[in-house]
């Protein structure tokens, strides 16, 4: 588990919770880590978020700076661990970001989002779902490898070249290829429930995956970290922002934008109905929407959800609309079969 980088002022604090986590009821939801940023004696904004806050601290700072009458506390959990603190234990939370999608929209299809009117003007409608659901971020989901396990191999363009590289290299790849595990990973289900409906070609992808023992991860930066330690070799649907902190430091790392099609997911953003201080939690999410900040976000992930804030989308980009088609991924019947699917693919004699 990697540790954020606090601010000095900070430090004993965030030392502190990582030796002396807040104590949880039995069978509460599950957190990772915990920060605060801001004065103590401040006005709290309660943020949980899949969002790593290594990614997100510098953002977060610069929202207190400019606001010294609020502090921020923010929460750090699994995509399902953010929709169960909400929608099953309705935690007192003012601002909830994630980027499992179906889940975000989940939560304001079943009446956990309130009506807010953060400064959000240049958004996109496609990223935006009533007055409920806001983006905030464009997430590219990349197909990561190791210059040096691939050796003279060459850099797959499509799932096409990525399943015959494969196929031709079994004893180059076996249990040497990462991706997320669905079962326990929102994003992860999310993200093998679009690839199903995009390409037959994806279950010859995963059939050749699970033939070649590959591993299952509960995020993209466990994935990376394996891949930056030379456990694996390739790594599959990995979001763009989490590869970004390593590629400028590391020639190993190669980021590939399958021109077939790449996916890009939206993190998106709400303020519950039972927020303690909604206000703070609108104030916070016009502030990730300011251009500043937005710019800082398009940096990491490298492409801009607000036009003007960063790279444009590629031709190969294909961003997942933020609307109520997405609540089909929810039906238990189809998400029972498309992970018996998957396993089936995962688990060969």
């Amino acid at each position: 588990m990697r540790k954020a980088v606090a601010a000095p002022v900070q430090f004993l604090t965030v030392c502190l919770l990582l030796i002396f986590p807040r104590p949880e009821p039995v069978g509460a939801y599950e957190i990772e880590l915990e920060q605060s940023f801001g004065a103590e004696d401040a006005q709290e904004v309660s943020v949980i978020s899949t969002t790593d806050l290594a990614s997100i601290g510098g953002v977060m700072a610069q929202f207190v700076a400019d606001h010294p009458g609020l502090r921020v506390r923010y929460v750090q959990a699994s995509s399902t661990e953010v929709f169960r603190a909400i929608h099953e234990e309705e935690a007192p939370f003012d601002l909830v970001m994630s980027s499992a999608m179906d889940l975000q929209m989940k939560l304001a299809n079943d009446g956990r989002a309130a009506s807010i009117s953060p400064a959000a003007a240049d958004l996109p409608g496609w990223a935006q779902w009533r007055d409920q659901l806001y983006g905030v971020a464009l997430e590219p989901v990349l197909t990561l490898a190791s210059r040096q396990g691939l050796g003279d191999l060459p850099v797959p363009r499509n799932r096409r070249d990525l399943i015959a590289m494969l196929r031709e290299n079994p004893e180059r790849f076996d249990g040497r290829i990462a991706s997320y595990d669905p079962q326990i990973s929102g994003v992860g289900y999310f993200l093998i429930s679009q690839d199903s409906q995009q390409s037959d070609g994806f279950w010859r992808l995963a059939e050749v995956m699970g033939r070649l023992n590959a591993r299952l991860f509960c995020c993209s930066g466990e994935m990376i970290d394996e891949l930056r330690e030379g456990r694996v070799t390739i790594a599959y649907n990995v979001v763009a922002s989490y590869a970004a902190r390593y590629a400028p430091d590391d020639p190993d790392l190669v980021r590939v934008a399958l021109e077939d099609y790449t996916f890009a997911i939206i993190r998106s953003a709400l303020v519950p109905r039972n927020a303690a201080n909604p206000e703070g939690g609108t104030a916070l999410l016009s502030h990730l929407l300011s251009d500043a900040a937005q710019r800082e976000i398009a940096a990491a992930s490298g492409v801009a959800l607000i036009p003007g804030t960063g790279e444009p989308p590629s031709l190969y980009l294909r961003p997942i609309r933020l609307d109520a088609g997405l609540l089909v991924y929810d039906d238990r019947l189809r998400k029972a079969g498309l992970l018996t699917e998957w396993n089936a693919a995962m688990v060969q004699p």
